[in-house]
């Protein structure tokens, strides 16, 4: 059996809105991604075809969007900027290089696990309102044209902005060794906790 002591990172309740909002994303960036551009249109396929990407869409946006409120209602104030994540950002360089011995120590959440957050509550926010305005048959007929045709380009955008977002928030969690297992069992060894959030360590360990 073993004895490494381990500390709640989240609660099951996190982890299913969690893994529900990967989910989301991923039917929603494929459906989405088949109208993107004709050569992509072939993920229409994993959704039904063209005509069930179309219908689907906006709906698993949705969803996404009512499940990552869940989220950020909870966590926001936790993912709110502080000297320690200006200092951290100032020595971000120095870590990527290998050299950590300048990085702070950090909460819950580090610098970078915040700007991710925050950028994909902004694009969520931009994908919803822009989305709404050009949503046929519902809603695109109470906007004027160019105002939706500038809802396609910002939407577009976003939905760029939290495709890479996504893509920085997987890697790192590859990348940290130990990460992907607070997603999985909900729990991180007090050794991980140490070293990559010593002031939620200390916290955590204090409260026991």
């Amino acid at each position: 059996m073993s004895t490494t002591k381990v500390l709640q990172r989240y609660s099951d309740r996190d982890r299913m809105n969690h893994w529900a909002i990967a989910l989301l994303f991923i039917l929603a960036a494929v459906s989405g991604l088949a109208f993107f551009h004709p050569s992509l249109f072939f993920l229409s396929n994993l959704v039904g075809g063209g005509v069930w990407a179309r219908i689907l869409h906006p709906f698993l946006g949705v969803a996404m969007f009512v499940a990552f409120l869940g989220l950020f209602v909870k966590l926001w104030r936790e993912n709110v900027l502080n000297e320690a994540d200006r200092e951290w950002q100032r020595h971000s360089a120095d870590m990527l290089r290998g050299d950590k011995s300048k990085m702070p120590p950090v909460g819950k959440y580090n610098a970078g696990q915040k700007g991710v957050f925050w950028l994909m509550s902004l694009c969520l926010a931009v994908l919803l309102l822009t989305g709404v305005m050009f949503w046929q048959p519902w809603f695109a007929d109470f906007f004027p044209i160019t105002l939706r045709r500038i809802a396609v380009l910002l939407h577009s955008a976003s939905a760029v902005g939290l495709i890479l977002g996504t893509i920085m928030h997987v890697y790192a969690a590859i990348w940290v060794k130990g990460t992907i297992r607070a997603m999985t069992r909900g729990t991180v060894t007090e050794a991980w906790a140490k070293q990559h959030h010593a002031l939620w360590h200390k916290e955590m360990t204090d409260r026991k």
